[in-house]
């Protein structure tokens, strides 16, 4: 007999269950399962099949794409992450329109709004009773303004679900440290939040934690508030730090190729949740986190769905720099495929500009997004196809989500003949995930010139699978189970055509200052411009490199099809080149990473110390030449660019001189912000400008507390 139980006595934390229970005659466990000793991997597996979710989290997954808004003190100083000392004066858009956000979001095609209502810098967006750190002290609306009323408002009226991200690290907060008092104040502003605003549908707590103005680590008490939570807004999904939704790892956009919602991984930031997964080594950022052979491992199952969170723009809070620097349709479509096609959410960060706006640009290219969507999952071919098989697979093409293809027995395949040879190149799978998610192992193939030809395959399903292959043209498509845990359930089966995305130019610059423009697209014309505007046909057409030694700004647009077709504008901004640049001092170095790949002008190569044990450890530095005075404004970092963050630099001192022996500091106790999760260049723009001829730039301290550090480019601004 299967050895089985539930967490009958689940764990009693403040106020709430965190819940679980058994249904015994459809032997299903809610959101999580405990494992008796000794049982089986066989019903282990088994029983892993019959973790589902609960209704929050099946409305949440749903949902597939939601948007996050940065906005706070950190808009107006061009930082990412504030210190706390910013002074609530600064905080004044002078056109905010949270009516425009929700609009945007809405056409947009996104479902819910999360809104920063603090961030780490301690500023709070509404009149809390908690501090004077907030709206209350800004001259906006002469200290009367509420964002988070005017937002949840907005969203009320544009049908949007609403939620709220409260950052539990508060660097302004005096009693911040002091653990007991801290804890007492972040639930008062809990309570507020979750009172004052009607219906909160998610609230998204993240894990950074540094010390308070004692020196102290503050010690959360997530059971409490999670019970806050459950006691005010208990339909509310709990995210991140949470017990209902996971962070998938990463600040991409990408999910893993195998995403199981069900999970070893224990939810939330309760010590025995983090005992779990210290006994298991599992994190976030694991590659495995519900494979067979993870499961043998665990004691514990949990119903625990990725949300993938990313920034339309490198930084998550707005920069008037990084106008031009909105992801493509080609970016913002591959993240797509690889978030809501991958089983998970997509949470879409759009930062508004210090109007209080949506940038022009963000929604130009928000609308090119849902456009592109709309045309390709506008008609499903196979709707309307013929099962040729005895079985309920024709109900995984009846457009209705609570009918679904019963596969007991495995493998099992479904042949669907569609009215007429179609051209296609995307496919969609969905699991009934509300009786769990099974599938380990699928195909799809379609005949082709007679032929049946394998145009798709994966590990899981879950939600919703997108995969996307080269065109082709069919009349007949099969789909194959191959490999499952206590059999499948399929609820739909799409088959698409999308549109083709031309391929958006790449512009790079080298040493020398020498601009080279390419494009994937086969014998495209592109044409570029160097004075801001917009390319068309008739502007500069590239042909070879030129030179652009003293920086400036390149746009450029890829035509084909005798200018019929366009792509996306790109835009890249330089400074001055390193041609001159030269090595005068490092710490360490390998021979493998030389110091001058840091001035190289190629951001896919790398200074690299020496790693492993018995190395150099910090304070590291490279100390530069730049071969002529300059006006210097700021500097550049550039962390390694091959997916490994190994050696990025979090704390740092910035040095300038005029004669490479006497150093100035200019940057103390200087942090790349974020960069441990979202690893892009960091512009860092000093309070005043410096005349020197060398800079040097010392490491404190690493994002992963390594001992060694790695750089891929070091620049200088001074435009």
């Amino acid at each position: 007999m299967m050895k089985f139980k539930s967490i009958i006595g689940c764990i009693l934390c403040g106020y709430f269950i965190i819940g679980c229970s058994v249904n015994n005659q459809d032997k299903t466990f809610l959101k999580q399962v405990q494992f008796e000793e000794h049982t089986s991997l066989d019903e282990k597996v088994k029983m892993a099949a019959h973790v589902v979710p609960t209704q929050q989290q099946l409305d949440w997954q749903k949902l597939e794409m939601t948007a996050f808004i940065h906005f706070t003190v950190n808009t107006f100083t061009n930082m990412e992450w504030g210190h706390g000392d910013e002074s609530p004066e600064i905080f004044n858009p002078s056109e905010l329109d949270a009516r425009q956000w929700a609009k945007t979001l809405s056409d947009a095609g996104m479902k819910m709004v999360i809104l920063t209502a603090k961030h780490h810098d301690g500023f709070c967006l509404w009149p809390t009773k908690t501090t004077q750190h907030s709206v209350v002290s800004a001259p906006w609306k002469d200290g009367k303004g509420d964002v988070v009323k005017e937002l949840s408002e907005a969203c009320k009226e544009f049908g949007l679900k609403f939620g709220v991200y409260l950052s539990p690290w508060d660097r302004n907060a005096e009693c911040y440290g002091d653990s007991p008092r801290y804890n007492e104040m972040f639930n008062q502003q809990l309570t507020e939040l979750l009172s004052w605003y009607g219906k909160v549908d998610e609230v998204w707590f993240d894990g950074a934690c540094g010390e308070g103005p004692n020196g102290k680590k503050q010690e959360y008490d997530w059971a409490s508030y999670y019970g806050t939570i459950k006691n005010l807004q208990p339909d509310a999904v709990i995210a991140i730090m949470g017990e209902d939704v996971r962070w998938v790892g990463t600040e991409t956009g990408y999910g893993r190729e195998t995403e199981w919602s069900v999970t070893a991984y224990a939810p939330g930031g309760r010590p025995e949740m983090a005992t779990i997964n210290e006994q298991l080594e599992l994190k976030a950022t694991s590659k495995d986190l519900g494979s067979r052979s993870m499961i043998e491992k665990a004691n514990h199952l949990f119903w625990y769905p990725a949300e993938v969170d990313v920034s339309i723009r490198p930084g998550w809070f707005y920069h008037e720099h990084e106008d031009n620097q909105v992801k493509s349709l080609t970016k913002m479509v591959d993240i797509y495929f690889n978030s809501v096609g991958m089983n998970a959410v997509l949470l879409l960060n759009i930062p508004p500009d210090t109007r209080g706006l949506i940038h022009e640009n963000d929604v130009a290219r928000l609308k090119e997004f849902k456009a592109y969507l709309d045309e390709t999952f506008e008609n499903n071919l196979i709707l309307n196809a013929v099962c040729s098989d005895a079985s309920s697979a024709n109900r995984a093409i009846d457009n209705d989500y609570d009918t679904y293809w019963q596969i007991d027995n495995l493998p099992n395949a479904a042949t669907f003949k569609l009215s007429q040879p179609q051209k296609v190149n995307v496919v969609m799978l969905q699991e009934y995930i509300a009786k769990g998610q099974r599938v380990e192992q699928f195909k799809v193939e379609a005949k082709v010139d007679g032929a049946w030809t394998e145009v798709a395959k994966g590990t899981t399903i879950g939600y919703k699978r997108l995969l996307r292959f080269p065109n082709i043209t069919t009349d007949e498509v099969r789909v194959t189970i191959e490999q499952a845990r206590d059999g499948a359930l399929i609820n739909a089966i799409g088959v698409f055509a999308s549109p083709e995305i031309l391929s958006e130019p790449v512009i790079k610059r080298n040493r020398e200052g020498l601009v080279s423009i390419k494009a994937e697209t086969t014998h495209p014309v592109i044409t570029y411009t160097l004075d801001g505007t917009e390319p068309k046909a008739a502007s500069a057409r590239y042909s070879q490199p030129f030179s652009l030694p003293d920086g400036g700004t390149v746009k450029a647009r890829a035509f084909i099809n005798d200018f019929g077709s366009q792509s996306s504008v790109v835009t890249q901004q330089f400074d001055i080149c390193s041609e001159k640049w030269t090595i005068v001092g490092v710490s360490a170095q390998t021979e493998q990473f030389k110091p001058i790949n840091a001035i190289d002008g190629d951001p896919n190569t790398m200074w690299h110390t020496p790693w492993g044990d018995n190395v150099p450890s910090h304070p590291h530095y490279i100390a530069i030449d730049l071969g002529e005075q300059l006006n210097i404004k700021g500097f550049s970092y550039t962390p390694r660019a091959d997916h490994n963050k190994s050696g990025t630099i979090f704390k740092y001192v910035f040095y300038v001189s005029q004669d490479g022996k006497i150093w100035q500091e200019v940057k103390t106790s200087g942090e790349f912000s974020n960069i441990k999760n979202n690893p892009v260049k960091q512009d860092i723009h000093f309070n005043k400008n410096y005349q020197a001829r060398f800079i040097k730039l010392e490491s404190k301290e690493g994002a992963f507390n390594e001992p060694w550090v790695s750089l891929a480019e070091l620049g200088v601004i001074t435009k």
